[in-house]
């Protein structure tokens, strides 16, 4: 199950469904719990708990503000798992503050430079939820790049200062990150600047005014143009270009370009990591869901992601969600074998989301309680 977003975590809803199978099923063999998540909040959860055998760490690092905050990361073997928004997440800003101009990445490369110093050379970065537009100038500066202005001053470390820069050093970058592979979770397929860039397209949502979202693309695009000769990409002149570049207010461009990153579907890369394919194929069922099913759900969301799975091995798959607003209906049942709705009619979605988990549980217990439902 993916999470239910105020309502349920991925684990707390996977675990509602088990409860309401057995109670409608005592007799069933086994019931595997996976938390899933499609690279933003909730990627760690996903990749760090009791089925994975994985490990959360916590570090005090710079927010986007820079005021101290204690961010968690996990680790899984030897990767790290770093979602961007433990450091740099929008719901660490009080909404009157919010504005990219203004926030860094900055809490990001230190969390990667802790992740580093235990020994972790093997990352998978999910890139949701950002309050920044810095194109990892933040990030970049506190794994050891020198971004300098104007008599060789600092340049800065926000969206504001992007403008600024007039030339990069990367001597001082930790030698470390030369072993280091990173796999960039990314469901967007944004380019850095331009209409559909980080700055246009995102910047509102993050307390950008109309003239504040021309400053900053301006600057995602000044930045591209100078940052150009230095970095890792091999393909340096169409960097800011590939889709997803523009991810998380352009810190896919600074993994793409200075850290030789590959950027994959966030829900693809954490299947893969849980090894859900073989889970899948053991499966006679195989149900997932998540607070709303609607139209962004087939562009990459996690259920989507499981019911493809479940296809490819022709297993049923049953999606439970609190609401549903899809259209044309062939497009869910293209997706899934059935789709039940557990928010009762004339319930508010306020109430609803206090009371998820029963009311998944009881939706759960009440459809395989009903033996056509088995028989389908």
């Amino acid at each position: 199950m993916n999470a239910f977003k105020g309502s349920l975590t991925s684990l707390e809803a996977g675990m509602a469904v088990r409860r309401g199978i057995e109670e409608a099923l005592p007799r069933v063999h086994r019931i595997e719990v996976y938390p899933i998540a499609d690279g933003g909040d909730g990627t760690v959860a996903a990749l760090t708990n009791e089925n994975t055998g994985g490990i959360l760490h916590r570090a005090e690092v710079p927010g986007p503000l820079l005021d101290p905050v204690l961010a968690s990361y996990g680790t899984l073997g030897h990767t790290a798992i770093i979602e961007t928004a433990a450091a740099a997440g929008l719901s660490l800003i009080p909404e009157k503050n919010r504005n990219p101009m203004n926030t860094t990445t900055f809490g990001v490369g230190c969390l990667i430079r802790h992740a580093l110093s235990g020994g972790y050379r093997r990352f998978i970065i999910g890139l949701g939820g950002s309050s920044t537009t810095d194109a990892g100038l933040g990030m970049l500066t506190a794994l050891g790049c020198v971004f300098s202005g104007r008599n060789n001053t600092p340049a800065g470390i926000t969206g504001k200062d992007l403008i600024k820069v007039s030339s990069v050093t990367t001597h001082h970058v930790e030698p470390l990150l030369s072993e280091c592979t990173f796999r960039v979770a990314c469901d967007v397929n944004n380019p850095l600047y331009g209409p559909r860039g980080a700055a246009c397209v995102y910047g509102p949502q993050k307390g950008a005014s109309e003239e504040e979202v021309l400053f900053l693309d301006r600057g995602l695009r000044h930045f591209a143009r100078i940052a150009s000769a230095f970095g890792c990409s091999t393909n340096k002149a169409d960097t800011a270009h590939i889709p997803g570049a523009g991810a998380a207010g352009g810190l896919g461009y600074a993994f793409l370009h200075f850290l030789n990153a590959s950027l994959q579907s966030g829900v693809d890369l954490i299947m893969e990591s849980l090894n859900l394919e073989d889970a899948i194929c053991r499966a006679s069922l195989v149900i997932t869901g998540e607070g709303r099913i609607d139209s962004q759900t087939f562009m990459g969301k996690a259920p989507a992601g499981i019911a493809r799975l479940a296809k490819k091995h022709h297993k049923k798959i049953i999606a439970f969600c609190g609401t549903s607003d899809v259209t044309p209906a062939d497009q869910m049942t293209a997706c899934f074998d059935d789709c039940c709705v557990i928010t009762p009619p004339g319930m508010t979605t306020g109430t609803a989301m206090q009371h998820g988990a029963l009311l998944l549980q009881d939706a759960v217990r009440n459809y395989f309680s009903l033996s056509n439902n088995l028989d389908r």
